[in-house]
């Protein structure tokens, strides 16, 4: 296999626990502004009354629900497979990835991220969020926030905050299912109402309100703002993002769309068909997420069924799985943490994807 060299030094000699597919169980949160579309259209546990916002489906705490590891979080199996398990990245770092569903019912506050440096230097945490969005339903007319809707400063940004005239700069762009977004650490955005999505993001739980519509908490006053944090982070220059142009090309049979590459994660919407096709994971894990029908991931002689909108992760160590649908329109979506900032070029390059092509597609991030 093309990369299972470079993998040898990765190998954890203990044979302690046995490398197959993962399926994992997803954590759902009750929100304020969640809804139901989360358990009544994804499959989601959840009772018939709760308002499911999210669903995180790859996370450090996520548990295994099948095989031997059944039971285990990705926590626990980063310590005993290592780098087995996270190739790459550092297996005594968190889990390198967060996924999950996210069911606006009503609007998200508005609200901005921190970057790594500041996540470290001010919340003693080892990582900020960036995160990109994949929208999968979208009510007629909706939106999201997305940056200033011209340029503003530290100063306004305060002042507009205490005057509450702030949604006089807020920029909103339509959305549209399948539309994809990148969002940097620092830009102002927030999820409006009728949106369903996937996100993948760094593992980071940072999150900075600025306005929340005077919505009370659970326990019935109004949720905290953090104005003076978020006035530190945000980058104030007028927003110009909008969807991204992805990129589809073809490779080992497999038809593939990127949606976001970054140094962060890789992104890729991967259609299937009946006919198994392989995967190289390029020394990094892999968090799959079925879309629409049910699907099989074979590695090593074990295959795994994942239905629509169960997600699973890869262990490195594992070097290539073999993907085939089990039903009509499938697809997955697939993240991972690329190992090095050219290794999105390179599948390119493999792929023979023109290099104006590629470049064009970089240039969003």
């Amino acid at each position: 296999m093309i990369f299972g060299a470079s993998l040898e030094r990765f190998r954890n000699m203990s044979g302690s626990a046995p490398l197959y597919p993962f399926v994992l169980e997803p954590l759902e949160r009750e929100l304020i502004w969640g809804g139901h579309a989360l358990a009544a259209r994804y499959g989601k546990p959840a009772a018939p009354e709760a308002k499911i916002g999210e669903s995180w489906e790859c996370w450090d705490a996520n548990r295994v629900v099948n095989g031997e590891a059944a039971g285990k979080t990705l926590g626990e199996l980063r310590a005993q497979l290592g780098r087995e398990l996270t190739g790459h990245a550092d297996p005594a770092a968190i889990f390198p990835l967060l996924t999950k569903f996210i069911d606006a019912r009503q609007a998200l506050s508005v609200q901005v991220h921190p970057d790594d440096a500041y996540a470290r230097r001010v919340e003693h945490q080892p990582v900020g969020k960036t995160e990109c969005w994949y929208v999968l339903e979208a009510e007629p007319h909706a939106t999201i926030v997305l940056g200033w809707n011209r340029p503003t400063s530290r100063g306004e940004y305060t002042e507009r905050v205490n005057d509450g005239s702030l949604a006089e700069l807020l920029r909103h762009v339509p959305v549209k299912a399948g539309d994809a977004f990148y969002l940097p650490a620092g830009t102002l955005h927030a999820i409006g109402k009728g949106i369903v999505l996937f996100e993948v993001q760094q593992p980071s739980d940072l999150t900075y309100r600025i306005f929340d519509y005077n919505r009370p908490g659970p326990d019935g006053t109004p949720r905290e703002l953090h104005v003076e944090k978020a006035a530190d982070v945000l980058d104030y220059h007028a927003g110009t993002a909008s969807a991204l142009a992805p990129l589809t090309y073809e490779l080992h049979g497999l038809r593939r769309t990127t949606l976001v590459a970054e140094r962060h994660f890789i992104v890729e919407r991967i259609a299937l068909d009946s006919e198994p096709r392989g995967l190289d994971l390029e020394g990094s894990p892999l968090a799959l997420t079925a879309l629409g029908a049910a699907l099989e991931i074979e590695a090593r002689g074990t295959a795994v069924r994942l239905e629509p909108y169960q997600s699973a992760v890869v262990p490195a160590g594992l070097e290539t799985v073999m993907l085939r649908a089990l039903g009509e329109n499938a697809a997955l979506i697939a993240a991972e943490p690329p190992s090095d900032p050219a290794a999105i070029e390179r599948r390119f390059s493999r792929a023979s994807v023109p290099v104006a092509a590629s470049t064009a597609f970089l240039a969003q991030f």
